[in-house]
């Protein structure tokens, strides 16, 4: 099981990143953008991820992935339970999630220095 610290760990180390507690719930952000955040206990993680592509990651895997909160239905964001995700998966999800906040030049670099 992923837990928050895993998270913590790996988004930590991608740059421009860093963490906030707002509302007693723990997000990562890149500037003003949040791309990662999680749920008060700490079970779910929301990330950054394509609108017209969540339903779809949603449906294929509803055990794992759940559509965003009502409020949240408007941004580019989707949840996973973290028991249910490897941390391969993990940060997979939170690179992509990184990737889309970013400017394009930082994440190239990012990439040529992996």
């Amino acid at each position: 099981m992923v837990t928050i610290d895993d998270v913590r760990a790996f988004a930590m180390t991608l740059p421009r990143t860093y963490e906030a507690l707002v509302r007693d719930r723990v997000k990562f952000r890149v500037g003003q953008i949040v791309y990662v955040s999680f749920s008060r206990d700490e079970t779910v993680m929301g990330f950054g991820f394509p609108k017209e592509e969540r339903e779809g990651l949603v449906q294929s895997d509803p055990d794992k992935f759940l559509m965003p909160e009502q409020a949240d239905m408007r941004y580019h964001w989707v949840q996973v339970r973290l028991d249910a995700i490897d941390e391969t998966e993990m940060r997979e999800l939170v690179l992509d999630a990184w990737r889309m906040v970013v400017p394009k030049r930082v994440a190239a670099a990012y990439d040529e220095g992996s």
